[in-house]
């Protein structure tokens, strides 16, 4: 820097006073409009160099014209007012526009006036007007008194037309969730036929909304509870029974099964296992109505069934799960530990380990001799479950069948009946039947067919040729011990067996 008197940063000080001074202006020229005006029409001709400004009408200008009236100088005033802003809009609609393709018109916004307007007709479509083609230009009311005009040209309410547009008209009274489009602000002519059946329909999917609603909130869904199942689950946790409630682990048609770390008993006699299954059963309605048959003629449930109050069902169901369930565990089959049953849910133990449920039978893969060993397991348990428990599974398949610890597990008993049932050979056969074809399938050539295996389970001695005359048998004997319940009253079996049943071991 170049030696100066005083220190060098002065004079690179943002601060400092500037190296060039300003011309100064007088105060006459700013106030000045004409200049105003001149900066104006520079700015304009720069941005805008093909648009011209707005002439000046014959409005002001005119010799002829008589400017004595004050509502004839409004209207001057007005009128030049508005050829300004339709020629600001000009302005914005070429700078917006410009090159491209899609343009956008601000015809809406124009003022000027009809007689003074500078686009013409063909130019300006439909839609930039106010003007809707769909809405009738004279709506014709109906007088109070039924009709209008005389003789041949008379209108009553009935005519079509007039009916018509009156239903139109009506269809703002639907539900707001029923959807009727534009067809409201159209003139539109829906006949009596039609709109009945618009009506029926929006009624209709009201009521069944209104339904959906409830349904929603006083039953469970597919992986959710409803909220009173919510407050018994939330008690469980509360008082220490239930440590945890980890998610779901299984779902059916009937029960949302959810997996839980057990607790502390409040009583020390009851031990409440690690790991637990809660079975929640679904609240919905649809499949108990088809399944009352396991249930109606049970006499331990008979005179508690009532179809008048549904909803019953549902617990009942939970609770003859638990009374099978304590009978299977007393004879030693290996079943799931009931902990406690709350309305319609049921706590168990968990037949698995670490939140991994044990694999269904249908899911697992067996070596030969695990294979005729579950097998024969099965055999005696079918065995021991109709002679101890006095019980038939009435579901027995490969998907209610566990695979763990090396031996196999039965779950999902609660449409389990007893053999006295009106309908219960018949379940044990078809028991029989799907574990039959299952061992089958899965290569164990020691596995009975269904007759054999129905006689080495139940211990009777039918003997028939065919599948139709043993059942035929088997439906013959049900309807001796319904004959003999309805004489006596007692619910005693009157099968004759020869003796105890063969226990096959392996």
């Amino acid at each position: 820097p170049d030696a100066g008197p005083g220190p060098a940063w002065q004079s690179k000080c943002p601060w400092g006073a500037p190296s060039t001074t300003s011309i100064s202006c007088s105060l006459a020229d700013v106030m000045s409009e004409q200049l105003a005006k001149e900066l104006q029409l520079e700015e304009e001709n720069a941005a805008f160099p093909e648009v011209v400004a707005a002439a000046e009408g014959p409005f002001i200008t005119g010799e002829n014209i008589d400017t004595s009236s004050d509502l004839m100088l409004a209207q001057m005033l007005q009128m030049e007012f508005d050829r300004e802003y339709d020629a600001q809009l000009r302005r914005e609609e070429k700078k917006i526009n410009g090159d491209s393709k899609v343009s956008i018109s601000f015809e809406n916004y124009r003022k000027v006036h009809p007689y003074d307007s500078d686009s013409s007709e063909d130019e300006v479509d439909w839609q930039d007007t106010r003007h809707d083609p769909y809405r009738a230009d004279k709506p014709t009311t109906t007088p109070r008194r039924g009709f209008i005009g005389k003789g041949k040209d008379i209108t009553t309410k009935h005519d079509e037309v007039v009916c018509g547009r009156k239903n139109t008209a009506r269809m703002e009274n639907f539900a707001p969730e029923f959807q009727v489009g534009d067809g409201i602000g159209m003139d539109l002519k829906l006949s009596n036929q039609v709109f009945n059946a618009l009506k029926q329909h929006a009624y209709s999917e009201e009521r069944r909304s209104a339904r959906l609603h409830e349904k929603k909130e006083h039953s469970t869904a597919e992986k959710a509870v409803d909220p009173k199942t919510r407050l018994l689950l939330y008690k469980m946790v509360n008082s220490g029974m239930l440590e945890t409630i980890t998610g779901c682990i299984s779902t059916g048609k009937e029960s949302v099964v959810f997996h839980a770390y057990g607790g502390k008993s409040a009583t020390e006699d009851k031990v409440i296992p690690p790991e637990c299954a809660i079975k929640v059963f679904k609240t919905t309605l649809n499949e108990f109505k088809n399944r009352d048959k396991y249930i109606k003629d049970d006499y331990r449930f008979k005179d508690r069934f009532s179809k008048l109050n549904p909803r019953k069902i549902i617990r009942m169901w939970a609770e003859k799960e638990m009374h099978n369930l304590t009978r299977m565990q007393n004879a030693g089959i290996p079943c799931p530990q009931v902990v406690i049953l709350k309305k319609h849910v049921l706590v168990m133990s968990f037949i698995g380990q670490d939140q991994v449920p044990a694999p269904k039978l249908k899911d697992v893969t067996l070596s030969n001799e695990d294979m005729k060993k579950a097998y024969y397991q099965i055999l005696n348990m079918m065995q021991q479950l109709y002679r101890e428990c006095n019980l038939v599974h009435a579901d027995l398949s490969e998907y209610n069948m566990l695979w763990h610890d090396g031996k196999v597990w039965l779950i999902d008993v609660s449409q389990s009946v007893e053999p006295t049932h009106p309908h219960g050979l018949e379940f044990l056969f078809r028991d029989c039947r799907n574990v039959s074809q299952f061992f089958q399938k899965g290569g164990v050539a020691e596995a009975l067919n269904e007759r054999e295996l129905f006689n080495a389970v139940s211990g009777l001695n039918i003997t028939a040729d065919n599948e139709v005359d043993f059942q035929a048998e088997i439906e013959a004997l049900e309807k001796m011990n319904e004959d003999h319940v309805q004489n006596h009253g007692k619910k005693l079996s009157t099968f004759s067996s020869d003796g105890d049943p063969p226990i096959y071991d392996e």
